[in-house]
């Protein structure tokens, strides 16, 4: 596809996803990301991104506002609906302070009139991707709660919940009307399972999972 380039990273390598529609812009960033390190892919305009690139891609984007066809702004807005999408940095050789602006609500981590400095281009996309990888690490630390606690019972969802929400072992006993020895056996093979090591850690997870609040149990009968 004319305009599209790519280097033969792994797919799952954080990339600098460059769109622009001036060739020379593209070549002029190309060598600049790809001087410090960074796998690069280019395109110029934002459907051939959208055609090649999938939702998981990694990285940060780097985007000019004004582009053949659809938009910087009006892509970035499409973009913003997609919580896991990449950190995404404006750039453009017509910038004024209303758009910029625009920008930054749309969900643009950064703003960057033509012609920049290129260090201020490599500060940016060192941001973006430090961004990236953070969420990326929190995503995959989220999976791994759900995972775990797909592997616990019905009862011991229920029992992780109600410790949540500061209930002691005699207070699950009697609402679940189970005996409170039987609730700690519960409890325990809970903490294990979720990898616990201690009740504050237990109740941190059943937090970022909204057990506290009694969910997700939809499916428990």
């Amino acid at each position: 596809m004319k305009g599209v380039t790519a280097n033969s990273a792994d797919s799952d390598a954080a990339t600098v996803h460059v769109i622009d529609d001036d060739p020379c812009i593209r070549e002029a960033l190309d060598g600049l990301f790809r001087s410090v390190g960074y796998p690069v892919r280019t395109f110029r305009a934002a459907a051939d991104f959208a055609a090649s690139a999938p939702d998981h891609s990694c990285g940060c984007l780097v985007l000019d506002v004004f582009l053949p066809g659809l938009n910087g702004l009006d892509f970035l807005k499409q973009l913003a609906g997609k919580a896991a999408f990449m950190p995404v940095i404006l750039m453009t050789g017509r910038a004024d302070i209303p758009m910029a602006v625009r920008g930054v609500k749309a969900g643009a981590i950064d703003f960057l009139p033509k012609p920049f400095a290129e260090r201020d281009m490599l500060d940016a996309v060192a941001s973006a991707m430090a961004q990236d990888a953070a969420r990326r690490a929190e995503r995959a630390r989220a999976q791994q709660l759900r995972d775990r606690m797909a592997t616990l019972t019905c009862r011991e969802k229920e029992v992780m919940g109600l410790v949540a929400r500061g209930k002691m072992n005699k207070q699950v006993a009697f609402e679940i009307g189970l005996s409170e020895v039987t609730v700690k056996i519960y409890r325990g093979k809970a903490m294990r399972k979720m990898g616990a090591r201690t009740l504050a850690d237990f109740v941190l997870m059943a937090d970022r999972l909204n057990l506290r609040h009694g969910g997700p149990l939809s499916n428990c009968v």
